[in-house]
């Protein structure tokens, strides 16, 4: 069992640092106040931790939209769902729009766009209206272009009301259904970011995320005929689950919904949060193993990193391992056969590491996938150095014949070579940076820093450069040869 103390002392280090720093600068401006009168004459003070006396400025990427969704979701007897979506589109880029970019996952599961399924999604648009008018349309693969019939101008707002129709597909990727349960991953439309006076969307990838969305606010109203219990991103969902029901969401980045048939539950509450432990199988030992191990990384991952952002963590051990606001799913890895039990317990670790990594800190996945995946693979190192006892040590030598920057975007990689950049190389080198830097506590401290700066902001990888290198008063860019491609 690792020491909980450990992270508490780290928080009082990181408040005492941020004192010690006040203090520093007050008496900094008296001794300069004193010394310009003639009265005394003072030394200069050298201090190793430089960046505690300059103040660091974080400097977020703005998303460029802005929404508030609103939602209806029934679903029938036979696993078909409507959805009546309704929301609150604000510009808050500095440019005119002429029409809006949804991501529309739904549709590239459908049999014209992955022919290899052999049980294909459906998807059926009724009708899409802005401002109560109906207007044109265009959906292609994810994509979906809706014409507005006047530009909308910066910090002007439209209500989107998009009514359609769908099924899951069997064997999707996330977004899915097997023989008892469904996934509902980005099931809704969901806005683009807008930057770089264009909509950041991009084609839709079996590895990865494709698609980046901002914080946002929900509401979603649910009708269900069958007995299933409802699982989401929303701290209100209770188990036993009724048919119908109102799940809120705030400053998440999606909402995800998951309906199981009869699963085996495990629930426990440290402090304010309560866990649960969803298991589809009858391996009772092992969902109780999970709950230890979930309620040590929770622990870990607060006094390390800073306060878990929900009240409830569920943990689904079904389907891809993948995060979602207050839900992570782990059973597999890309379509493959379930993992093995050591396989799906450190899985389930880096997916509520992800909890920080995405959840409260944001990055585009598709440009900037190390800074979630590297970051959660790097955290959860830590977490087992402390759980397990072991010493964290390098492994350049595995990267070796993997030469590319792990910060380039998903479609420069190969599929095959893809994980390895992303997951491995980035935290690896990461890591070499803090061996040579004081090390683990270090690394430690250096988590809540930039949690405390960037939550619920948006990053790239630049600036979580410029951010490290004030950190550890770095003067150049060695460190990064080699493994990132910086913008100058």
């Amino acid at each position: 069992m690792w020491n909980i103390r450990r992270g508490k002392q780290r928080r009082e280090y990181s408040i005492l640092k941020k004192q010690t720093a006040l203090i520093l600068s007050v008496l900094a401006c008296l001794s300069f106040l004193i010394s310009s009168c003639g009265k005394i004459e003072t030394k200069e003070i050298e201090n190793e931790n430089s960046h505690d006396n300059v103040e660091f400025i974080p400097k977020s990427k703005p998303a460029g939209s802005e929404a508030k969704y609103k939602i209806s979701l029934e679903m029938d007897e036979k696993g078909k769902f409507r959805v009546n979506s309704t929301s609150k589109i604000k510009n808050i880029s500095t440019d005119h729009w002429k029409e809006l970019v949804f991501y529309f996952i739904p549709n590239i599961f459908t049999k014209p766009n992955s022919p290899q399924l052999a049980t294909p999604s459906y998807v059926s648009i009724k009708s899409i209206k802005v401002d109560g008018e109906k207007v044109k349309f265009n959906l292609e693969k994810d994509t979906l272009k809706i014409k507005l019939g006047q530009e909308l101008k910066p910090n002007h707002e439209v209500i989107v009301n998009v009514q359609y129709d769908f099924t899951l597909p069997k064997k999707g990727l996330r977004f899915t259904a097997n023989e008892k349960n469904y996934f509902l991953a980005q099931w809704y439309p969901m806005i683009a970011t807008y930057r770089d006076h264009k909509w950041n969307k991009e084609d839709y990838r079996m590895r990865g995320e494709t698609y980046h969305t901002a914080f946002s606010d929900f509401e979603i109203q649910y009708k269900l005929s069958n007995n299933l219990t409802i699982i989401s991103s929303s701290d209100d969902d209770t188990y036993p689950s009724g048919k119908s029901g109102i799940l809120v969401g705030k400053d998440i980045k999606d909402f995800y919904i998951a309906l199981l048939k009869e699963p085996n539950v495990v629930e426990k509450k440290i402090g304010n949060i309560t866990i649960r432990v969803f298991g589809v199988d009858d391996r009772k030992d092992l969902h109780k193993d999970i709950m230890k191990l979930a309620i040590d990384a929770l622990t870990y991952f607060q006094d390390t990193i800073g306060p878990y952002p929900h009240k409830q963590l569920d943990i689904i051990l079904d389907e891809l391992g993948m995060e979602y606001p207050g839900v992570v799913t782990a059973n597999s890895i890309y379509r493959g056969t379930p993992v093995d039990e050591d396989s799906l317990k450190s899985m389930v670790i880096h997916e509520i590491a992800h909890q920080w990594f995405y959840g409260v800190i944001s990055n585009d996945p598709y440009h900037d996938a190390w800074l979630d995946e590297g970051l959660a693979n790097f955290a959860s190192r830590l977490f087992y150095a402390q759980y397990q006892g072991e010493e964290i040590t390098v492994n350049e030598e595995m990267y070796k014949d993997f030469p590319l920057p792990v910060n380039l975007s998903l479609d420069e990689y190969s599929l095959k070579e893809q994980s390895t950049y992303i997951y491995g190389k980035s935290q690896e080198m990461l890591w070499k940076v803090f061996q040579e830097n004081k090390g683990e506590q270090q690394a430690e401290n250096f988590l809540g820093e930039y949690y405390e700066n960037y939550k619920f902001k948006e990053i790239d990888t630049n600036e979580f450069i410029r951010f490290l290198k004030n950190y550890l008063n770095l003067n150049n860019d060695s460190y990064f040869e080699g493994w990132i491609k910086l913008e100058k």
